[in-house]
């Protein structure tokens, strides 16, 4: 899988880009704040229909336009896809592939597959529960299109139970609690796929970023991810049912894989409460590699690799590390300046510069 080129138009700083990408590492270097990362966004944007960096679509949009559109062009075994999203102010968006629009995100999910690494994810391990939630939700949904379709309904009864224990509460209306059970049973039936599939996904990840890590420490530390689920399929509808008083105090649901975390040992430590920053970093890193492989283990087929200015948060050794583990996957690097690329004789297959949403093309 590769991306051929990219077409923007009034998105973010970019009046009109149209961009061809090499097969291997692209690099688009610069000062801060002229527009890399944007294009990554775009790139995040039309794999899932949604940016990484905000939930407001008219933010993606160039101050003072009313429309803004992103064009990917990709070659996924041969065979040409044409991904489509048209950004407006004041209405929904509108995705298409190869021309034909789609109604439904899931219709997207898959076509394109990305990963995206940036500073932030080096602070995975010590951040709350709800960024490692993200992260494996982020990776299921574009694995698994019927994964984001539990998750999205889950999402929906979770808010409607909320809003009926809210009203409960403010209204002390006994012909609402009637109405409480029929949100347990879906919130089960869906949570339950939900926690299911992010089992099987970290039993995945574990067996290869084992190996990983390994590498990356020489061989002095055994790293171990355990899926610490706030409930298990097989109680879930007790819990719910047993904690309704408490339900009630708080408005809010205290029971279900909204409140799951990821727990990373390292030699039996848990390394987000003991570890050090260095062990931490290491850890973040060995799992954005071992989703690589994990990506291509379950696709048969390479994802992209999105990398926004993260080379300089890592330390030689470290960047040797993940430069060496995506030689063979289309990369595509933002970052500050490209000196330490010459240094180290890596190879640049082709070089962009940006200057405030324009882009020079360097080789």
């Amino acid at each position: 899988m590769i991306i051929k080129s990219i077409a923007l138009k009034n998105f973010r700083n970019y009046d009109y880009l149209n961009l061809e990408f090499d097969e291997k590492v692209n690099i688009f270097y610069g000062d801060n704040a002229q527009g890399k990362t944007n294009i990554l966004e775009a790139i995040y944007l039309c794999s899932t229909s949604k940016s990484h960096r905000t939930s407001i679509d008219k933010e993606l949009i160039l101050f003072s336009e009313e429309e803004a559109h992103a064009r990917i062009l990709i070659d996924k075994n041969g065979k040409e896809y044409k991904i489509d999203i048209h950004l407006k102010k004041n209405k929904k968006k509108g995705v298409a592939v190869n021309g034909l629009p789609i109604n439904k995100v899931s219709q997207l999910l898959g076509i394109l597959n990305v990963i995206i690494f940036s500073p932030e994810d080096l602070r995975l391990i010590k951040d709350g529960p709800k960024q490692r939630r993200q992260f494996i939700d982020m990776e299921l949904c574009q694995l698994n299109p019927i994964y984001y379709y539990n998750l999205q309904n889950y999402s929906k009864v979770l808010k409607q139970r909320n809003n009926l224990l809210k009203s409960i509460r403010h209204n002390y209306n006994n012909d609402l609690k009637e109405t409480v059970s029929v949100w347990n049973e879906q919130l089960v039936y869906y949570g339950s796929k939900i926690i299911e599939e992010r089992a099987l996904f970290i039993t995945k990840l574990n067996k290869i970023i084992y190996k990983v890590h390994k590498d990356l420490t020489g061989g002095k530390e055994s790293i171990n991810i355990k899926y610490d689920m706030n409930i298990s399929v097989d109680n879930f509808l007790d819990k719910l049912e047993k904690s309704y008083d408490k339900d009630i105090k708080t408005k809010n649901t205290n029971y279900g894989p909204h409140r799951d975390d990821i727990i990373f040992d390292i030699d039996g430590i848990d390394i987000r409460k003991y570890g050090s920053q260095g062990q931490q970093r290491t850890a973040a890193l060995s799992l954005k590699i071992s989703e690589i492989e994990l990506v291509n283990e379950l696709i048969d087929d390479q994802p992209i690799l999105l990398l926004d200015d993260v080379l300089s948060e890592l330390d030689s050794n470290r960047q040797k590390y993940l430069l060496e583990n995506i030689k063979d996957i289309q990369t595509i690097i933002t970052c500050t300046g490209i000196e330490d690329f010459i240094n180290k004789n890596i190879k640049l297959n082709k070089v962009y510069k940006v200057i405030d949403g324009k882009i020079e093309v360097k080789n």
